[in-house]
């Protein structure tokens, strides 16, 4: 994974394009409602993927959708605005699967 520059957007190629996004977040964000404030960032942005809770602390988010809206959930989860304390987010962007029909938590 790679640790995209910035305080969450993705480089500038075509921000309508639709991309899928896999962050991987590190600090105390499991037991404090950190996924459901993704959730709650995803969903008005018409992100489609889901956010769950990995066995090494860490929580999962899994997101498709437009680059500039990705990078909206990104800023967000970096932001400081949510629930607990991130410390560290590893993402990946890579070409969208389209298995999603919603934003769950798992």
């Amino acid at each position: 994974m790679i640790d995209v520059a910035g305080p969450g957007m993705f480089p500038v190629m075509g921000n309508s394009e639709t991309m899928r996004l896999k962050a991987v977040v590190h600090g105390h964000v499991q037991g404090v409602g950190f996924r459901w404030f993704v959730q709650s960032q995803a969903r008005p942005r018409g992100l489609l993927g889901y956010a769950h809770n990995l066995l090494d602390g860490t929580v999962e988010v899994v997101a498709e959708g437009t680059r500039e809206n990705l990078g909206q959930l990104l800023g967000a989860i970096r932001g400081g605005a949510g629930p607990g304390q991130v410390t560290k987010v590893e993402t990946e962007l890579t070409d969208p699967e389209g298995e999603f029909k919603g934003f769950t938590i798992g």
